[in-house]
């Protein structure tokens, strides 16, 4: 996955710090449930820093219904 920069620096520090924790935990080999639950805990981090940054916030919402989420 990549991510995309909004030009605001604390959210974007948060957005790829959270990209490289959930690479760690997505590999090969790693069971569905922990694929999701890093899913879920990379789009609701990243929510939470678009709300406090003013960033949108849609495609994180989406994303996480997406996962069965409601965010």
């Amino acid at each position: 996955m990549s991510t995309s920069q909004t030009g605001k620096a604390a959210h974007d520090a948060v957005v790829n710090a959270a990209e490289a924790v959930r690479q760690t935990a997505v590999v090969p080999g790693a069971s569905q449930a922990t694929v999701n639950a890093a899913e879920i805990a990379f789009y609701r981090t990243c929510l939470a820093s678009a709300k406090a940054n003013g960033v949108g916030t849609e495609c994180f919402t989406t994303a996480l219904k997406s996962l069965g989420v409601q965010s």
